[in-house]
Parts: C-alpha cells; sequence; structure tokens
C-alpha cells in the first residue's frame, strides 16, 4: 500500500471514531435501597440473575486495611431494588471483592483478588465449588503476592489476583488471572482442570492485566486486556481470533475523577477506551459493552469492535462515573453500573 493512501485510510478510521454517537440515557435515583445502618465501599462487582435480582460485590463490611480485615461484602437485591440478604457473611474467601457473575443457572460467582479465590454459591446462598487457595497466615513470610519481572511461573489451579469469570454455551469456566499471572484458566463444567493461556506482554494472545472477562453466544472469549488499551478475542480452545481497540479521542474539556489529566502519549490502564469492564448482553442480537477510566465513558460496540455509540464522563453526580470496575447489561438497553470510586452502584436505562 503507498504511503499517502495508507494515511488517507488511517484519517478516515480515525474520522469515523471521532463521530461515534452520544447515546441519551437516564439513571434511575437511588435504585439500591440499603437497610438504615449498611453501606457500600469501593463497588467492585454487579451482577443481574434471571429474576432481575442484582447482585453486589462491595469492599465495604471492613474493620481495618484491606490487608488486615474483609474488604469484601456480597448483597442481593430484589429487581425494584429492595434489599434483601448478605450472602456469604464471614466467609473464610473473603479479602477484597473485585467482581461478580451470575451464570445460567442463577449461580453466583464471586472473585476475590485479596483471597485468590473464585467461590460458586448456588442461587440458596451455599458454596458449591471453589478455585484457588488463600495464603495461610501460619506459612512462613507469608504476606500479599509480589509483583516479580518477570514473574514466577503460572501454577494449575492457584490463582494470584484474580479478575473476573465466564462460562461458553458448555458451561466451561474461564478465569481471568490477572494481575500476576495474565492468564486465562479454563475449567470444565465440573471444575476439572483444562488448560491456561497467555502470558505477560503485548504481542497476540499476551496480557498486561486481563481485568474482565466475557462469552459470546457461539463460546467466544472476549479479554478486558486493560494494560493494553484492547479487548482480546479467543475460541473457546485459546486460539486468537482478533483484537479490538476503542480508539475515540478523550473531550478537550474532558477531566479524571482524580489526579492530572492524561496526555496524549498515555498508554494503558488511563488511556481513552481502556477496558476496565466488559459485558456481552443476550441474544439473538448480541452487542459488547466496554467502560474505560478516562474520559469515564461506556462504549456500544457490535462483536466485530464497531463502536457504535458512547455515554457518560468521569464526575460524581448522577449520570456520571467514578471508575467503573464492573458492567452489568441484562438487555440491550438496560445497564448497572459498579463504580469503585463514587461507593455506588448506578441503573441506566439507554435510549438509543
Amino acid at each position: 500500500m503507498k504511503p499517502c493512501l495508507f494515511i488517507l485510510l488511517l484519517s478516515s478510521i480515525l474520522l469515523a471514531q471521532s463521530r461515534v454517537p452520544e447515546i441519551a440515557y437516564d439513571s434511575v435515583p437511588d435504585f439500591l435501597k440499603l437497610p438504615q445502618d449498611m453501606y457500600f465501599g469501593e463497588v467492585a462487582g454487579v451482577a443481574v440473575n434471571s429474576k432481575g435480582h442484582v447482585f453486589v460485590f462491595s469492599r465495604g463490611n471492613t474493620t481495618g486495611p484491606a490487608y488486615g480485615a474483609a474488604a469484601a461484602q456480597l448483597l442481593e437485591f430484589d429487581r425494584s431494588g429492595r434489599y434483601l440478604r448478605e450472602i456469604g457473611k464471614r466467609l473464610y474467601a473473603w479479602s477484597y471483592a473485585h467482581a461478580v457473575r451470575v451464570d445460567r443457572n442463577d449461580n453466583i460467582w464471586a472473585i476475590d483478588k485479596g483471597s485468590d479465590m473464585i467461590v460458586e454459591f448456588n442461587p440458596q446462598g451455599r458454596v458449591v465449588m471453589l478455585f484457588g487457595r488463600k495464603k495461610e497466615a501460619s506459612d512462613e513470610n507469608d504476606g500479599p503476592w509480589t509483583h516479580l519481572n518477570p514473574p514466577r511461573p503460572a501454577v494449575n489451579g492457584q490463582f494470584r489476583q484474580p479478575t473476573d469469570v465466564t462460562w461458553d454455551p458448555q458451561g466451561d469456566i474461564f478465569i481471568s488471572d490477572g494481575y500476576i499471572n495474565s492468564r486465562v484458566a479454563k475449567y470444565d463444567k465440573n471444575g476439572e482442570w483444562v488448560k491456561q493461556w497467555g502470558t505477560p506482554g503485548r504481542n497476540p494472545g499476551e496480557f498486561n492485566t486481563p481485568h474482565s472477562i466475557a462469552a459470546d453466544a457461539q463460546g467466544n472469549i472476549y479479554v478486558a486486556d486493560r494494560g493494553n488499551a484492547r479487548i482480546q478475542v479467543f475460541d473457546p480452545d485459546g486460539t486468537f481470533l482478533r483484537e479490538i481497540r476503542i480508539d475515540v479521542p478523550a473531550p478537550e474539556n474532558a477531566q479524571p475523577w482524580m489526579g492530572n489529566r492524561p496526555g496524549p502519549a498515555t498508554t494503558g490502564t488511563m488511556q481513552p477506551g481502556a477496558p476496565w469492564a466488559i459485558c456481552i448482553t443476550p441474544g439473538p442480537h448480541q452487542y459488547l459493552y466496554s467502560a474505560d477510566a478516562f474520559p469515564g465513558r461506556i462504549y456500544k460496540l457490535s462483536l466485530d469492535g464497531k463502536v457504535l455509540g458512547m455515554l457518560g464522563r468521569s464526575g460524581r453526580q448522577p449520570k456520571q462515573f467514578g471508575w467503573i470496575h464492573e458492567l452489568a447489561c441484562p438487555s440491550e438497553n438496560e445497564l448497572y453500573v459498579a463504580e469503585l470510586l463514587n461507593w455506588r452502584v448506578q441503573k441506566l436505562i439507554l435510549h438509543p
């Protein structure tokens, strides 16, 4: 391809992305109703089951620093936002909440970054399966996992700061693992280890903090490779298919929730479009939603990666966001947004 033609093509792509339409939307006021003496901490996760019940995984219920007390609390609300119960109170795995998902059988899965564990609960709230094992206080010189460079080799069945979980149509289990191992771990539906793929890096099939994970109706696995500012797509066996990059410039007046405004040379986690959270809507026609931290937007995409629309910005008011950490999208125009910095969940109704 001639250089001038390549530049013209690239310019056309960037121009098209910069003209992504804004999606009109509303935030349902005071949707979740907590008991008088209960509060959210940093809301790390949100999920919705087949009955419309909302599950919130919050870094609440703590009595001290996250490394010394359980900064994890799993709460259930009905479809109207009425508080129902706490699940797993005083659970051995609770340490530092990261994500919650609900599978097609309404089992509830909690991913705890601090204990390095993934816990499956049945709809009644009882533990069904466990993945990973937390470090024991009795172990000599025990403490948080260290970020060595290069990292220690990953171990089958052992997780180091896992982040999320999803399932293919056969019920096979895929865990994004995470801040240190930078891989995807696959189990079958019965919890038997199958394989892993991914190592730290920037190339296809490599990761820099796989932070969120989702599957489409064909069983393709979408991994939010946050540190590399891309979403990678694989088949269920881990074969790389393609990558998706959201290249929509931040508005000139955009400001982050905290800290200095990222500059034009910013890469990785705070780059516009870097995926912190992803979700895929149910069929028959599926859409991919992705959220970034700066400028604090949610993007609606087709599964092949075309940006169809966007909404929101950083801030503290309704319809603004403070580090979206997880998304739930039970339908194309209904989203639930878990925010770390604003300590809340917003229910959004989209009007595309």
